[in-house]
């Protein structure tokens, strides 16, 4: 009885149709042989540029990998290659070829065959390695006593040489779209708050409406809608219409509150400046004391008056700014604006909390502007409009700048609770005069870590006692 074959049983026997039986050889494509053409090119680094390192290879293909849209699976293949190539490899006369066997790569990237076949195909398509096929299809080679390559079947790494002036021009390309990115981002932080601010001024003077209702959500819906934006050319209109926004609510403010001041008082627009020595931007302080026996202060009938007639009072000392005060007993009031204000200025304050350093319009800035920064900077902390407020009544808006600046120094894992539960606590112990700032400031200057308010000081998690003679 005559038996076919399994191959030959499957093959038609149609007459005058041509077959093929698959070779099992691999297909090309012309993105396989212009990565061979690649590969052939190589002749090793030009004469002149000393030894490219197979690091060097790797670290420009693995920087600009993100932005030639290579996946991480890619990536990590490629950079597993690299382990059994050596530097000799890459000189010229050598070829950098590399031969692990499928088994090794499928267990060392825990992948399957089919896997491993479709990362290499992706390999080659992508212009990153070509294949030097042996008679036989394994891979293998051999070194000679010096290390250099006799014979070798397996993976040329070559096109990745051919490709680094490639990798290094688009991975600057890159960093510089970063810092453009990261740029356009903080506009966008920046317009964002303060039509924050624009829009908590409205409310304190109750001036809602709808139109700023419609500003305000239209705004963060365009704030929510820009954190997902990855192109520049969207980010850059989105920013643009942010800070247009802005600009348009700040106008219409200041013509809202031009009109509502002289009507109702509530603001008076001589008394606003930038000086926060001003008598609109500081706590009220009088240059009398509270005198602490209630006798005294009741007002009574004197026994001389006559019964119709009314009883005489003593009038109240009228209280004074300290400007006033001093300009009362003949001296010159003191400015703080350009000098220190416990014992420490303005470029210094910045150097102990850099963090105050982004919200600055120059770089030898005054007190006032300092004020203006931790304003600013307050917002990252999660201190609330009030609690600056108080801090500033307290305080004074000076030193309130120093107490955020002292907060925002201090490390996330300082805080128990939050940097604003800190920035309150300080508050409540001014209240009740425990709070020393000036004992801060040393503290600060001596270790970031120190806790001059309480007395401690923390080191790796560590809470220590230090005693003060002050």
């Amino acid at each position: 009885m005559d038996y076919q074959s399994a191959p030959e049983a499957h093959r038609p026997s149609s007459a005058g149709v041509s077959t093929r039986v698959p070779s099992g050889l691999r297909r090309m494509t012309l993105a396989m042989l212009a990565t061979a053409k690649l590969a052939e090119d190589f002749t090793g680094p030009p004469v002149g540029q000393g030894t490219t390192r197979p690091g060097q290879v790797l670290a420009a293909f693995k920087e600009a990998a993100p932005h030639l849209g290579f996946s991480p699976r890619i990536v990590h293949a490629v950079d597993w290659l690299f382990k059994f190539t050596q530097a000799q490899d890459w000189l010229d006369g050598s070829r950098p070829i590399v031969w692990p066997s499928a088994a090794m790569q499928r267990e060392c990237l825990s992948i399957g065959l089919t896997q491993v076949k479709a990362i290499n195909r992706a390999m080659v398509e992508l212009g990153l390695v070509t294949m030097k096929d042996s008679p036989n299809g394994r891979r293998c080679g051999t070194r000679d006593k010096q290390g250099r390559i006799v014979e070798a079947y397996g993976f040329d790494l070559s096109p990745l040489f051919s490709r680094m002036a490639e990798f290094k021009a688009v991975a600057e390309e890159g960093r510089a779209l970063r810092e453009r990115m990261r740029r356009l981002r903080r506009r966008a932080t920046i317009a964002r708050k303060g039509l924050s601010q624009i829009i908590e001024t409205i409310a304190e003077q109750a001036l809602l409406d709808t139109t700023w209702r419609t500003l305000e959500s239209d705004s963060r819906a365009l704030v929510r809608s820009l954190k997902g934006v990855e192109r520049e050319e969207e980010l850059a209109c989105g920013v643009a219409s942010l800070e247009r926004r802005q600009l348009e609510a700040r106008e219409r403010l200041e013509k809202q509150l031009a009109i509502v001041v002289p009507a109702t008082g509530s603001i008076i627009p001589e008394a606003v400046d930038n000086d926060p020595e001003g008598a609109e931007n500081r706590p009220l302080y009088t240059n009398y004391k509270t005198n602490l026996n209630p006798i005294q202060d009741t007002v009574m009938a004197s026994k001389r008056s006559k019964s119709t007639g009314a009883a005489q009072v003593p009038p109240v000392p009228t209280p004074l700014w300290p400007r006033e005060s001093q300009k009362a007993q003949g001296g010159s009031p003191e400015r703080t604006d350009h000098g220190t204000v416990l014992r420490i200025g303005p470029e210094e304050l910045v150097r102990l909390a850099p963090r105050l350093k982004p919200y600055l319009r120059s770089s030898s800035p005054a007190w006032p502007e300092m004020v203006e920064a931790a304003d600013w900077l307050r917002h990252d902390l999660g201190v609330s409009q009030s609690l600056w407020g108080d801090a500033c009544f307290v305080l004074g808006r000076e030193q309130a700048a120093i107490a955020l600046g002292i907060v925002s120094a201090k490390p996330a894992e300082y805080f128990t609770s939050s940097p604003a539960g800190y920035f309150y606590g300080m508050v409540t112990r001014a209240k009740t005069g425990k709070l020393n700032l000036a004992r801060t400031i040393w503290g600060l200057r001596e270790n970031p870590n120190w806790d001059g308010t309480s007395g401690r000081r923390k080191v790796g998690g560590i809470e220590f006692e230090r005693s003060f003679n002050t």
